[in-house]
């Protein structure tokens, strides 16, 4: 016989049972929101107790109680090197040490060009625990592009990685960094040149004391910690502001998706993008063990992921569908890898990588550098970035919102009274998240226009501030959200972002050129859009097209160069351009509709070459390398 007290536990949890049953038929998507909210809560816990601490816990606070907590456990794995967290503290010591004597203090910037290496982490951490701000430069960058992103910066000193091609392309901007007054610093082991500093050795013969807390506990959390690089309609990259409250932030991206201490985390792509550096962040975050590669090798990828027992991938749409595309090996499933976590994973890829590689659980994700709003699909359903359900936006003190939009502006459609309007399920909506104290929107260095452009006012009511993503998104009827395209003037070819005023400057540059519009299109089986370019010849000029290859190659990186031309000697296309650019997206690169003569980027032979029908039969049935 049951006490009285067991008789009212058991009839309170069979009440709380039976409410909870009649809930999820009323609202089927109940469980599934419980459990988003119970993965979420230990990572939304921590980011409120590091941001809301006065001075905020920072990711080198962070850093610091792991190296307390487990000094000896790998943190790095490089190649055959193996560094603790121990040997990257006193590596980092010394970096600071050594730029403190230089003269270098809290709020200070300098701007680095280093590929992915264990000297990038240990510059950052060094430089982090002076206060000193960092400009990640994009080490695809040449001439033009990469001397404004120094500028930008407003530093007077550039750290220049162990890289004959970094070198290089320092050497191309060096009389324009001299002109600046800039301390052009080296590492490595090899001789400096004129004009540049050897860093390595001076780094070296500095001290390993402890940097005192003091030197960097005036950092709030809404000062930035760097600088990362976004393409932008202004031609040229803009600096995004990435605060130490964005880098918590991100940093909290793995932890969501469930990275523990004892894994190791196989990161491939460039510590200067957001997606990296925030995957470095998590693994600091949780005292678990990085794993870096120089450059990704799909054909190297995952024997390297067994050299180093990874557990966690990070990725881009595009790498894993690169991994797909290699041949088929008897141990494609021999690995170790139980989750990957990235963003732009197409629907179709996630299914063929799981099943071929075996890799149990996919976290896709959508952020932006400079943005204020941050998605985490932790349901795995296939092409989602996640869930804005009733619940979890009356749970959320930041809910988002989809605005109707206008695709030829490419701005919200408001009506008579000035507001705006939310899209419904199933229609794709312009991405918007209010801008508040908890969630500031940075914007870009040195770039009041730029920023201002991403604000919008008075959306819903009078004086409300909402972030411009730039996005468009839908949700389905489940309110599982899906990452639909971009707006204006910027689209995505291989994992970066192309600024098509950019492209056109410099094809601007080709004699014969009158007027210019570069645009992305579609090409079936490939991620993101190709880059394409609309030319109008001057008069009686025909443009030399092995010429403009050459010209294209020295003065933009691979991806942002056109991969289809579209040449004319009809003016009149210039007077239209803003309405005219959304016909020429629409016909695309198909000879049969376009009566222009059209070509393709020929690699081997360093030219353009006409694009017939055959030769776009073999495009758009993935028999020809783009």
């Amino acid at each position: 016989m049951m006490k009285p007290l067991e008789v009212v536990l058991y009839a309170a949890v069979g009440g709380v049972s039976s409410a909870l049953v009649a809930a999820s038929i009323v609202y089927p998507n109940l469980w599934r929101d419980i459990k988003v909210i119970r993965r979420a809560m230990e990572p939304q816990s921590r980011t409120r107790q590091y941001l809301s601490a006065e001075p905020p816990v920072t990711t080198v606070d962070r850093f610091l109680h792991q190296v307390q907590l487990q000094p000896d456990k790998p943190f790095l794995l490089f190649e055959d090197e193996v560094y603790t967290y121990k040997d990257m503290d006193v590596m980092s010591n010394k970096v600071a040490n050594f730029f403190q004597g230089e003269g270098y203090r809290c709020g200070d910037t300098v701007a680095m060009l280093i590929y992915n290496e264990p000297a990038f982490i240990w510059t950052f951490l060094g430089l982090a625990k002076l206060g000193v701000k960092m400009a990640f430069l994009n080490t695809n960058l040449r001439t033009k592009s990469l001397l404004h992103c120094f500028k930008v910066a407003e530093t007077k000193t550039l750290i220049v990685g162990q890289d004959d091609d970094l070198l290089d392309a320092a050497l191309e901007i060096l009389a324009e960094l001299q002109e600046e007054g800039a301390t052009i610093w080296l590492q490595g082991d090899k001789a400096p040149l004129k004009g540049f500093l050897s860093l390595d050795d001076r780094v070296k013969r500095a001290s390993d004391e402890t940097i005192p807390f003091k030197l960097w506990e005036t950092v709030t959390a809404n000062d930035p910690i760097c600088y990362i690089y976004t393409s932008g309609t202004t031609g040229l990259p803009k600096a995004a502001v990435f605060s130490h409250r964005k880098m918590v932030q991100f940093s909290m991206g793995p932890v969501y998706a469930g990275l523990r201490r004892e894994e190791t985390m196989y990161v491939v792509l460039p510590l200067y993008h957001s997606n990296a550096f925030g995957m470095m962040g998590g693994v600091i975050e949780q005292g678990a063990t990085l794993a870096l590669t120089r450059k990704f090798s799909a054909r190297q990828f995952w024997d390297d992921c067994r050299k180093y027992n990874a557990s966690v991938i990070p990725y881009i749409g595009e790498l894993l569908r690169y991994l797909c595309l290699q041949p088929k090996r008897p141990n494609d499933r021999q690995n170790n890898v139980r989750l990957a976590i990235g963003n732009g994973l197409r629907p179709d890829v996630w299914g063929e990588f799981q099943d071929r590689f075996g890799v149990p659980e996919i976290v896709e994700t959508y952020g932006a550098s400079e943005g204020n709003v941050f998605f985490i699909n932790l349901t795995n359903k296939k092409g989602s970035i996640g869930v804005a359900s009733p619940l979890l936006r009356k749970l959320d003190d930041r809910p988002i919102f989809l605005l109707k939009a206008d695709l030829e502006t490419n701005k919200p459609v408001r009506d008579k009274n000035g507001r705006c309007a939310e899209v419904k399920a199933g229609e794709p909506g312009l991405l918007v998240a209010p801008i508040d104290d908890t969630s500031p929107f940075d914007g870009y260095k040195a770039n009041r226009q730029q920023t201002d452009k991403k604000i919008l006012r008075d959306v819903f009511e009078d004086g409300d501030v909402f972030f411009d993503s730039g996005d468009l998104l839908k949700r389905d009827k489940d309110y599982n959200l899906y990452f639909v395209d971009r707006l204006g003037d910027t689209f995505r070819w291989k994992g970066e972002n192309v600024a098509t005023t950019e492209v056109a400057e410099v094809l601007h540059e080709m004699e014969g050129v009158q007027e210019v519009i570069v645009y992305g299109v579609k090409v079936p089986g490939q991620d993101g859009q190709v880059g394409m370019a609309a030319i109008v010849q001057h008069p009686g000029h025909q443009v030399d097209l092995s010429a403009m290859f050459t010209h294209l190659s020295s003065r933009l990186p691979t991806y942002a160069r056109p991969t289809f031309l579209r040449l004319s000697t009809n003016a009149d296309i210039t007077p239209t351009f803003k309405y005219r650019k959304v016909d020429l997206v629409k016909e695309g690169f198909d000879p049969t509709v376009v009566s222009d003569p059209l070509y393709v980027r020929d690699n081997q032979g360093k030219t353009f070459v006409t694009l017939d029908l055959e030769a776009y039969r073999r495009i758009v049935e993935g028999r020809a390398k783009l």
